[in-house]
């Protein structure tokens, strides 16, 4: 069975951004799902990289396939468990036969959108939930980044919190649970958020949760600089299936989804129409932005020992190529910019560790295209929300198909 995107795919993945978090406690913003798992898959990806690095090639690749594909199947259960509080989950985790009935009930609810995406994936999604007893490596990585990204959140809500009389309890709770994965290489150092780098990057990554997107213009939802990279790097990796993709490339589609907008800690989300006024203004902010890429992360992780990090940063990020919306593939210690014809034929290849640009740049829009579809019909009316539609649209009906991807006819399911 061929994998086919839908619109009820994309509209799912999505509706992370509307649900909140922490909605018993005095907030000093909302705190979303979305936004909270990209914090983890950020740091699931850090860990990823760190406990990898004697393996041989193909266990490094079936970790980061597992590692992305458990944090999937993890937010579309997410999704729809919304409102049962963590300890009462957990109570119902314990119990095999209550755990296996709501997880039954959550697959019941999520297949109508998922069948799409072929048997295999139902398949394994259903292996990976009705296993929450599995104790291997990329399932403590993930439960590693969710006790970190959640801890993240709570110290936001603690100080003006002081009087709630769970507070104790629940930091107890993630010191403890933490405190059982600091034997994972990366956990000790990204708990240490003062002295370590790697610490510091994680908390810098998680701080793109203050930054609105489309921030002069009304939106419900109000997503996030941090909640719109999970959704781009969730899309690139059903669109990865969908088209074929090897192992490698899939995973670098992924992680490049995830920190395509890195730069925005420095610069703050510059609108496209700003971007795009002139060729000049376009250069002069890309060139700020390698700059302070290079200043702020690049090189303080290299000082610190994590070099391996900042390599692949600058892959995702496409840097050789001067974007990460080139296509690029690497041969022979070089990053040599691949074309999507190369990318879908003899370059997919795991061993040339591929990576699309424009597939990337398409869910990039097409997230975009979503975040104002949706305030849309929730009733916002905005020039600006109408525009950006329009001027989707029109890009993807001069190019209906993009790496693959039948865009126009993707987008036309959402008249």
């Amino acid at each position: 069975m061929s994998v086919i995107i839908r619109k009820s795919l994309l509209e799912l993945v999505f509706s992370g951004a509307f649900m909140k978090r922490w909605n018993d406690k005095l907030r000093p913003m909302e705190l979303v799902e979305v936004d909270k798992q990209a914090h983890k898959m950020i740091v699931a990806w850090l860990l990823f990289l760190l406990n990898s690095g004697s393996m041989d090639v193909a266990r490094k690749r079936a970790l980061g396939e597992s590692i992305v594909e458990g944090g999937i199947f993890d937010y579309l259960y997410r999704l729809v468990i919304t409102d049962i509080k963590p300890p009462v989950f957990y109570r119902i985790k314990e119990n095999p036969d209550h755990y296996r009935t709501l997880t039954n009930w959550v697959l019941a609810e999520l297949s109508p959108r998922i069948m799409p995406l072929g048997n295999e994936f139902v398949r394994r999604m259903t292996d990976y939930l009705m296993r929450p007893e599995d104790a291997g490596l990329a399932r403590r990585i993930l439960h590693a980044a969710h006790l970190y990204a959640s801890y993240s959140e709570f110290k936001l809500l603690k100080s003006i919190n002081k009087m709630d009389h769970e507070l104790t309890e629940i930091e107890q709770s993630f010191i403890d649970r933490l405190g059982e994965m600091r034997d994972l290489a990366g956990v000790a150092e990204l708990l240490d958020e003062e002295n370590n780098v790697l610490g510091l990057f994680a908390r810098m990554c998680g701080r793109l949760r203050f930054q609105k997107r489309w921030s002069q213009t009304p939106r419900v939802p109000e997503t996030s600089v941090l909640g719109h990279l999970y959704i781009v790097a969730a899309f690139s990796w059903f669109f990865s299936m969908e088209v074929g993709a090897c192992r490698a490339r899939s995973q670098n589609n992924f992680f490049a989804g995830l920190f395509h907008d890195l730069p925005e800690l420095l610069t703050r989300d510059i609108i496209s129409p700003v971007k795009g006024s002139s060729s000049d203004i376009a250069a002069l902010i890309h060139e700020y932005e390698d700059l302070e890429l290079k200043r702020v992360v690049l090189d303080p992780l290299r000082e610190g020992g994590y070099g391996e990090v900042a390599d692949r940063l600058e892959y995702l990020l496409g840097k050789a190529v001067g974007s990460e919306f080139k296509g690029t593939i690497r041969r022979d210690g070089m990053v040599v910019e691949a074309s999507d014809e190369k990318l879908a034929g003899e370059w997919n290849l795991d061993s040339l560790d591929p990576k699309d640009g424009p597939l990337l740049k398409v869910c990039d829009s097409l997230a975009a295209f979503i975040e104002a579809h949706t305030a849309l019909k929730n009733g916002i009316s905005s020039g600006q929300l109408h525009h950006a539609l329009y001027r989707i649209r029109m890009r993807f009906n001069e190019t209906p198909v993009v790496a693959g991807v039948q865009i126009s006819a993707l987008l036309a399911d959402f008249d």
